[in-house]
């Protein structure tokens, strides 16, 4: 482990239902539960107070985008279904998903950090790493300084986690949430990072820990005093390398502050399974809304692809995929159904539909794009 390295992991508190409750303030304190639909959204009486959709009366296939933490401490959490949350806690509070402000807070919070320490690897909407090995000696100062920003900014708080790596520092952000600030050096692994269950470490999956947990390994202590023959027995040589080297808190990955995206995509559950037959019009609607929706993905930032794929699931939630490569990248989104239908072509449509995904995939900068490709348009399964 390089002890000069200092690598934060920044991660936002809670945060879609953090972004809904500037909205609606007079629900903090409560439990909240974010990813219902449109239906689920408050309704403003004339005395000026809202009227509030319960759990209990949901009726549908969605799942939970994110919670607060009172709705957390009822056991509620992210991708829980929200039929199974609603028993949980029939008296939270629905909100309906609004991923146009999360993205508008996203944008902001990272603004303020990179306005301190432009080092920063983009983990997705609501955490980043940065790389603080310029300040060996001030790293808490310019920890608080860019919480501070990140306050000041949004309105929202952020826990950050400060260590020799990446793996660490993730770790370290969990530690004391909301509001934290976690530094970590070496001689805190035993101590801190130890007693944890071995699930915390980022790369050891669900099934992963039932087997290490089969062989009697529970907490990351467990796992650094594991036998290596044990460990190469039941994951493999290379799986088996890793659990040893990060159970000891080495991680040599470096912070990148700039990868180009594999795929962009867009994806929707129905709040009830349809059938590509008897709800035809229906689905052409949300095939069509996809597919413009990713285009304009692509518009913004700046991408054409040429792989275009489809991601359907069953109500039996059997999956599947298909995916087709056309000569020439493009954004269109008329272009990007036509291809995305031939794929729907290829897989079975005799039983009721639970998800629908398209996909562009073999990306390159717009810049690129010389002449964009003539789509014809053909008879699909549910045009």
């Amino acid at each position: 482990m390089d002890a000069d390295r200092r690598i934060a992991h920044l991660d936002m508190d809670a945060f879609y239902a953090s972004v809904e409750l500037l909205r609606y303030p007079e629900l903090r304190g409560r439990p909240v539960v974010i990813g219902g639909g449109s239906a689920t959204k408050p309704v403003e009486l004339p005395d000026g107070s809202r009227q509030y959709f319960r759990m209990r009366d949901y009726v549908g296939r969605g799942v939970v985008t994110t919670s607060t933490y009172e709705a957390r401490a009822l056991g509620v959490f992210s991708a829980m279904g929200i039929m199974k949350a609603a028993q949980l806690a029939p008296d939270a509070i629905l909100l309906p998903t609004d991923f146009e402000s999360y993205r508008k807070y996203s944008r902001l919070f990272k603004e303020a950090v990179a306005s301190i320490a432009p080092q920063i690897e983009d983990r997705g909407i609501d955490e980043i790493y940065i790389d603080l090995s310029a300040w060996p000696d001030a790293v808490e100062e310019v920890a608080r300084r860019i919480k501070a920003a990140v306050h000041a900014a949004t309105s929202l708080t952020c826990s950050i986690g400060v260590a020799p790596n990446k793996m660490l520092a993730k770790i370290s952000s969990e530690l004391d949430k909301p509001d934290g600030l976690t530094i970590l050096t070496r001689g805190d692994i035993e101590r801190r990072i130890w007693p944890l269950p071995a699930r915390k470490i980022n790369g050891i999956g669900p099934k992963a820990a039932e087997k290490l947990a089969a062989l009697g390994i529970e907490t990351v202590a467990d796992l650094a005093r594991a036998a290596p023959n044990l460990l190469r027995a039941h994951f493999g040589r290379s799986y088996s390398e890793w659990l040893g080297r990060v159970a000891q808190g080495i991680d040599d990955r470096p912070v990148q502050t700039y990868s180009e995206p594999k795929s962009i995509s867009r994806e929707t559950t129905f709040e009830r399974d349809l059938h590509a037959r008897a709800d035809r019009a229906r689905l052409s609607e949300i095939f069509t809304a996809l597919c413009v929706r990713l285009a304009d993905d692509l518009k913004r930032k700046g991408y054409v692809g040429r792989t275009i794929g489809i991601k359907l699931k069953y109500a039996d939630f059997r999956g599947v995929t298909r995916d087709i490569t056309l000569p020439e990248p493009t954004g269109d989104a008329g272009a990007i159904r036509q291809a995305a239908g031939e794929c729907l072509k290829r897989v079975p449509l005799d039983k009721k539909l639970r998800l629908l995904g398209v996909r562009v995939g073999s990306l390159s900068h717009k810049d690129a794009l010389i002449e964009p490709p003539r789509a014809v348009q053909g008879e699909l399964p549910f045009s």
